[in-house]
């Protein structure tokens, strides 16, 4: 497959996009994070999700430490051409680094954030360094 569908992308200065997730089966969204363009292709390469660390600086694949790997079922495009939304089936239940079903957790609440969600698995067993 050719590259030059990447190109179609409105790419951040920072040469990011946005990248949702949203799992398939409950409609829910899972987290938003970033992808360069090397991002977007392994994840089209291997069917398993690629981000960009902005804060690490390099591309991790979703569930490499964790195993809660994000199957692609779909990759969309938003009408503006600058946000991907990656249609995904999510293993083991948990996207979140905090050990939780989704990164959006916390709802607002009569001006409080109130956590809506339970820790499924403490991160410190997910994440044993």
């Amino acid at each position: 497959m050719s590259d030059h569908w990447l190109n179609k992308i409105n790419w951040a200065q920072d040469g990011l996009v946005p990248a949702i997730a949203q799992e398939t089966l409950s409609g829910r969204v899972l987290t938003l994070a970033w992808m360069n363009r090397e991002a977007l292709k392994r994840t089209t390469q291997t069917g398993e999700v690629h981000y960009w660390s902005r804060t690490r600086k390099k591309i991790w694949h979703k569930g490499e430490e964790s195993g809660h790997v994000q199957k692609v079922l779909g990759i969309r495009l938003d009408c503006d051409e600058d946000v991907i939304l990656l249609e995904v089936e999510q293993s083991g239940g948990i996207a979140c680094h905090t050990g939780r079903y989704s990164c959006f957790y916390q709802k607002l609440v009569n001006g409080e954030w109130v956590m809506t969600d339970p820790v499924l698995k403490n991160p410190q067993d997910i994440y044993r360094k």
